[in-house]
């Protein structure tokens, strides 16, 4: 067959950028090894818009003129908009397939002609959230059952058949890749010694909701409070060609956070990483942190880093809720600085690693393999689809509402993944926790909950109607 793919984020030959192009390259190369040939348009970079392979059959279009560096990609004019939409189309005139990776060509028509798969990488950028609403194709991929939650309490309300074509597939990991590997060529990157340095990784790219500001307050406790004198936190920076002047800001903020708190020999910042070089920084460091409010769809460095045997603290957020059982990660709620301190503290003293059930449960649940056989199936046999219908809900005084797939009940209060905040809903919330089959306004009217509030948290986007009776 011959698969177009398209990708709205820069691909590079040798680079991996991130959790979405590493899962766009294993799948595209999957298919490529099945006898496929694969297409895959995408933005291009200044002074880099040449042709490549990543495998004889899988040929890398850099030419779309979407406005880079991240974000605003749609931030264009209308003659490069014309220009995606002509690229596009020539790309799509001779495909059998078309797969859409994290949804955000928001150009519906360009696939009524081709059986097309769309998939979700993330639920927080806006040019992602809009192709979910935007989706007509036969499949709908999504990454964890957290995202096909959210996406049925969000889309799902205004297109009930939308629930049909979900497919959920997990992110999968190589885990003969990531497992514990010596240090060798990572210690000519970074400058450290694991023999001398207690090491903490943070690896994530530089947004702020990814949870900087927080390693660095946890490093904090852990030189100044406990004594960790040879504690080294390393940070990547980010490309250059994905520099803004927000990010350089957002770096300034940090090392001033850093210097504000006496911590300058102890972060460094370093290179992006070379994926093949990931196994050997994620084994060299003694714990690894994601302590950021970021609504992951799954959040892949977490789960290699375990795989590598380094321990994980993590904050409480998402698909961290879920994906490993409570008794086989580290988490604590977001922004408690002083738990996550004291698990980090307590796992430099021990020096435990990656516990043999937290592996087995790694490798029996998210294996590469499982992935790509996955996708395969639904790319290969996806079918021209018939058009989504709109169904507007019908929201009256008898209508269940739950909590919203995003907010979970906390001895802090009631946490929102999108808000970074909790919130004490008081005898709604409590209400609510005790029916989970919903309740409606009359209910609460009768409990002595005002209207006013009952529409407050709706509102707020604490509460959803039930998706099975709104209609």
């Amino acid at each position: 067959m011959r698969i177009t793919m398209f990708s709205i984020n820069p691909l590079y030959p040798n680079v991996i950028t991130g959790g979405a192009s590493k899962h766009l390259r294993s799948v595209a190369i999957h298919l490529g090894e099945l006898g496929h040939h694969v297409r895959i348009m995408c933005t291009r970079i200044e002074g880099s818009d040449t042709r490549f392979l990543w495998h004889p059959n899988v040929e890398v279009h850099p030419v779309l003129p979407f406005k880079q560096p991240f974000p605003q990609p749609y931030a264009i004019s209308g003659h490069d908009m014309a220009q995606v939409v002509q690229l596009m189309g020539d790309a799509l005139h001779d495909a059998d397939r078309f797969y859409v990776h994290d949804g955000e060509l928001l150009f519906p028509f360009l696939s009524e002609r081709v059986p097309t798969v769309v998939s979700l990488r993330d639920n927080v950028y806006p040019e992602t959230l809009h192709g979910g609403f935007l989706f007509r194709g036969h499949r709908l991929i999504l990454i964890s059952e957290y995202s096909r939650k959210f996406v049925l309490a969000t889309m799902g309300r205004f297109f009930p058949a939308l629930r049909e074509r979900i497919v959920v597939i997990h992110n999968g990991i190589d885990w003969d890749t990531f497992r514990p590997t010596p240090p060798r060529d990572i210690l000519s990157v970074i400058p450290v010694d694991p023999t001398k340095h207690k090491i903490v990784i943070h690896p994530h790219r530089p947004e702020e909701s990814k949870g900087l500001l927080q390693t660095i307050a946890v490093a904090d406790l852990l030189v100044h409070r406990c004594g960790w004198d040879t504690l080294r936190v390393l940070a990547p920076k980010w490309l250059e060609s994905q520099n803004t002047p927000e990010l350089l800001d957002f770096y300034a903020r940090v090392q001033a956070d850093i210097d504000r708190r006496g911590l300058t020999e102890h972060v460094i910042f370093h290179d992006w990483v070379p994926s093949a070089l990931m196994p050997e920084y994620y084994a060299m460091g003694d714990v690894s942190l994601s302590l950021g409010s970021f609504a992951e769809t799954f959040g892949n460095s977490v789960y290699e880093s375990l795989g590598c045997g380094t321990p994980a603290v993590v904050a409480r957020v998402t698909t961290h809720r879920e994906l490993l059982p409570p008794d086989l990660i580290d988490t604590v709620d977001y922004a408690d600085t002083e738990a996550a301190a004291a698990l980090v503290d307590d796992i430099l003293r021990t020096g435990r690693r990656t516990s043999q059930a937290t592996l087995d449960y790694l490798r029996t649940h998210y294996g590469v393999q499982r992935q790509l056989d996955a996708y395969a199936n639904v790319i290969l046999n996806a079918e021209h689809s018939t058009p989504l219908i709109y169904r507007h809900p019908v929201l009256n005084d008898d209508t269940p509402f739950r909590l919203a797939p995003w907010c979970v009940p906390s001895v802090r209060g009631v946490y929102h993944d999108f808000n970074a905040t909790y919130a004490d809903m008081g005898a709604l919330g409590r209400l609510l926790i005790a029916q989970r089959a919903g309740i409606s306004r009359r209910q609460a009217r009768e409990s002595g909950i005002a209207a006013a509030e009952f529409d407050h948290w709706f509102e707020a986007g604490y509460i959803v109607p039930n998706s099975d009776d709104v209609h």
